[in-house]
């Protein structure tokens, strides 16, 4: 099987808040194709995919309604970590679970979008 491209698709009832988050948060842009569905381009790729769902239902982490998925995003050190968690909360993202020790030489610490999804910051030595 020859698969040309791999995408992630998020639901959300605000289809340009979320598309506009990680569109930022990438440092990527919004391509809308349609008032359904929006294309989020990194480096001249196609990264993310957003769709209209307007009866989209939060997860609730880590123990109500499900998360359907989740990203993890890693980082180098724990100054780049620090820059990206304020970048995300700036953008519009909620800190669900902060980590045991941010100043630990590895750690995650997990985040809502502004639909809800789930997504994790981690950061390994630099």
């Amino acid at each position: 099987m020859d698969i040309k491209h791999r995408m992630i698709v998020f639901d959300a009832a605000d289809i340009e808040a979320e598309s506009a988050f990680w569109a930022d948060f990438l440092d990527g842009t919004v391509e809308k194709w349609s008032e359904r569905w929006h294309a989020i381009w990194v480096d001249g790729g196609w990264a993310l995919g957003v769709q209209l769902a307007p009866d989209h239902v939060p997860p609730e982490w880590p123990d109500g309604t499900p998360q359907q998925i989740h990203l993890d995003l890693y980082f180098e050190g724990v100054d780049a970590h620090t820059a990206a968690h304020e970048r995300a909360i700036a953008l519009g993202a909620r800190l669900l679970k902060p980590a045991g020790d941010s100043t630990a030489a590895r750690g995650v610490q997990v985040y809502a979008d502004p639909a809800g999804h789930p997504f994790c910051l981690c950061w390994t030595p630099g």
